[in-house]
């Protein structure tokens, strides 16, 4: 009797989960595509075939339902990040931090992930939210600052206002390319500014010699 209560639970947690996922599906595709303030939850049960009941078991209001789509979206980010900058890391700590920002303006090309994650989680979230979420992404510039400065690809500095520049930096730079005629073209124009940044930080070659 008590396996059989165990496979009930699992299969509780497993439709409840499933649950969740239609619902973040429905509610990112609609976020994206309407934006925060012309989604309605009416739209997302739709979409994603749930009762308003189900929904309110999951997620108290819209608000809460975008902030799990919003952090969803910056893992997804940070995922990216963190591969490019792993890819490069053991050639040359400096080049791995700009393939991590490489990835960040590739991945913001996405029209939904800009509109999500740039323009609508401020006003939706509030300020303080935005900052709560998005502090992996800030700790994976510190890191990889950080580990530029040790292996001395770039002079010893305070390592937290450089990472936050570069990370403010990039943000604005995304929500330009998302504003302009040819995105992808902006990209290119902003990757190659940021590598003549990245290049006037150098101070020694990959190996740490002069």
């Amino acid at each position: 009797m008590g396996t059989t209560t165990g496979r009930t639970r699992r299969t509780q947690r497993e439709r409840s989960g499933a649950t969740t996922a239609e619902l973040l599906a429905a509610a990112r595709d609609l976020f994206a595509s309407e934006g925060y303030a012309a989604t309605s939850l009416d739209a997302v049960c739709e979409r994603a075939g749930v009762s308003k009941g189900a929904l309110y078991h999951h997620f108290r209001n819209k608000e809460a339902l975008f902030h799990a789509v919003y952090a969803a979206e910056e893992a997804t980010i940070a995922e990216a990040v963190a591969a490019a900058y792993l890819a490069v890391a053991d050639k040359d700590r400096w080049d791995a931090v700009f393939a991590g920002c490489e990835a960040y303006l590739v991945m913001c090309l996405d029209p939904g992930v800009q509109r999500i994650t740039l323009l609508d989680a401020p006003g939706a979230l509030g300020v303080e939210a935005v900052d709560e979420v998005s502090a992996l992404c800030v700790k994976q510039m510190y890191v990889g600052v950080k580990r530029a400065i040790e292996a001395g690809r770039i002079a010893p500095r305070p390592v937290e206002p450089l990472a936050r520049l570069l990370f403010g930096g990039l943000s604005e730079a995304a929500k330009a390319i998302g504003r302009a005629p040819d995105p992808l073209r902006a990209q290119h124009e902003a990757l190659d500014e940021l590598r003549r940044l990245f290049d006037a930080f150098v101070v020694s070659g990959p190996t740490g010699e002069e």
